[in-house]
This record gives C-alpha cells, sequence and structure tokens, in this order.
C-alpha cells in the first residue's frame, strides 16, 4: 500500500456561497465603473455589448410577464357546432397570475379621475402670500397673509391675533362654487365640502387655497345621484377651472 495521496479535497462551505454572493451582487457596480473609464473604440464595443444584454434581459422578463396573464387562445377550433350559451366564451389558457379582466378594471378605475386640467402654472410663495409687519416699529415679519381664494370649514375658529402666523382674508373665503356636469352639460351652484388637494403644495391643501386646477369636495345631494348600487351619492370631487381671486367666483368641472 504504498504512496499517500496528498491532493487537496475540494468542497464548498457557507464562507464561500456568500462570498459568491457579494461578488455577483458587486459586478454591476464593477462592470459600471470599467465602462465609464473606458474610451474610445473598445467603449463602443464594450457597450454594444452591454446594449445587447440588456434587450436580451427585457426580453425574458416580459415573456416571464406575459407567461402569467389570461389570453384567448385561438389555437384550438372546436369540432361541430356549438351550443347556443357557449358561443360569446373564448378558451383561454389558464394562468397563475390575475386576469386581464381585473387589470382592464384597475386601469378604467385609474382612469376615472382624469382631470380637465393636467398641468397648471406654479405659483410662487411671494404671490401666495403677502408679508405682514408686526410689532411696536413693525420689524417682525413672521406672519403672512393669503392674497389667493380659499375655503374654510364651518367649524373654523381663527387662533389668537398674536399667534395667528396665516391670515385668511373674510373677503377672499368662499362657501360655494359653479360645478359643471360634463355629460349633462348644466352647471349647479353647489355647496363646498372641503379643498382634497391643491397641485401648489399640501401646505396650501391644509391651509384650503382655492388655486387653479385644485380638486374641491362638493356636495351633491340636490342632483339626486345614486350608484350603481342604488345609494344616494352625498359629495363628488370636482376641479377648479379658472382663477377665483381674478373672477370674484368659483368655476368648476365635475369628475364623473
Amino acid at each position: 500500500m504504498g504512496g499517500d495521496w496528498t491532493g487537496k479535497r475540494e468542497s464548498t462551505t457557507l464562507v464561500d456561497t456568500l462570498e459568491q454572493r457579494k461578488r455577483a451582487a458587486r459586478s454591476a457596480h464593477h462592470a459600471s465603473a470599467v465602462a465609464q473609464k473606458m474610451h474610445g473604440l473598445k467603449a463602443k464595443l464594450l457597450h454594444a455589448k452591454r446594449y445587447s444584454e440588456k434587450v436580451q434581459m427585457k426580453k425574458t422578463l416580459k415573456a416571464h410577464d406575459e407567461r402569467n396573464v389570461k389570453r384567448p387562445d385561438s389555437g384550438t377550433v372546436p369540432e361541430g357546432a356549438l351550443p347556443t350559451y357557449l358561443l360569446d366564451r373564448e378558451n383561454q389558457r389558464d394562468a397563475k397570475a390575475l386576469s386581464t379582466a381585473l387589470k382592464q378594471k384597475r386601469k378604467d378605475k385609474a382612469a376615472k379621475y382624469a382631470v380637465p386640467l393636467p398641468k397648471v402654472r406654479g405659483i410662487a410663495e411671494d404671490e401666495m402670500f403677502k408679508v405682514v409687519r408686526t410689532g411696536k416699529s413693525k420689524t417682525k415679519a413672521w406672519k403672512r397673509m393669503v392674497t389667493k381664494a380659499t375655503f374654510v370649514g364651518e367649524s373654523f375658529t381663527r387662533k389668537p391675533v398674536k399667534m395667528e402666523r396665516f391670515i385668511r382674508p373674510m373677503a377672499l373665503r368662499y362657501k360655494k362654487a359653479n360645478v359643471t356636469h360634463p355629460e349633462l352639460k348644466a352647471t349647479f351652484q353647489l355647496q363646498i365640502i372641503g379643498v382634497k388637494k391643491n397641485p401648489q403644495s399640501p401646505m396650501y391643501t391644509q391651509l384650503g387655497v382655492l388655486t387653479k386646477g385644485t380638486i374641491i369636495e362638493v356636495n351633491v345631494s340636490e342632483l339626486g345621484m345614486v350608484t350603481t348600487g342604488g345609494k344616494p351619492v352625498v359629495a363628488k370631487y370636482a376641479q377648479i377651472t379658472n382663477n377665483p381671486e381674478n373672477d370674484g367666483c368659483i368655476n368648476a368641472v365635475l369628475l364623473v
């Protein structure tokens, strides 16, 4: 029984596995650093190679996503006449993910609140607020007066004068809006319930500032609208389409 075997036995440990995973995770950063430093013809060849890899990866991901979507199976044609109750039905390939009907429902829900004015002009803070100087020698300038139309609820109570930072003048407070129904082509004067969102800033939403493009909630109980289940609709959203501080009134379009 001569000679001893001095060969090294190969085995992988947990540490080796972790190192491999770390190396794989760092490879993207390494490839990016190499691509940024390289220039000339080598850079062109490298970018072409990386581009083809990315295209292939996107194709693979798309194929993986499409695998889980139900779609009509046009390959199988039934033999003979079909019963009447099967004429409108399409053969579908079973899938594990959500059906296309549910996806379509989500799309319809997202498009439900497509607003008439998707983009509005930005308003600077200097235009929105006027600095109010206070103190014996008018040196303090921490108060601001809102120069745009506002809405305050019925239960609103002003803070004490010495603690009120934002002043909303009574002359620029509105309680009603002229809301146009886009399908009925009719305009109704409805009571404002609240300010849902001002596109300028979340702070303006909190203050109840009414500018062009603001989404407000109005009381539609007078219109007699009902849901698909037959329940009466009390409030709906509307978007302001004019500049209330210039016109002296609020014009809005109902979001249906």
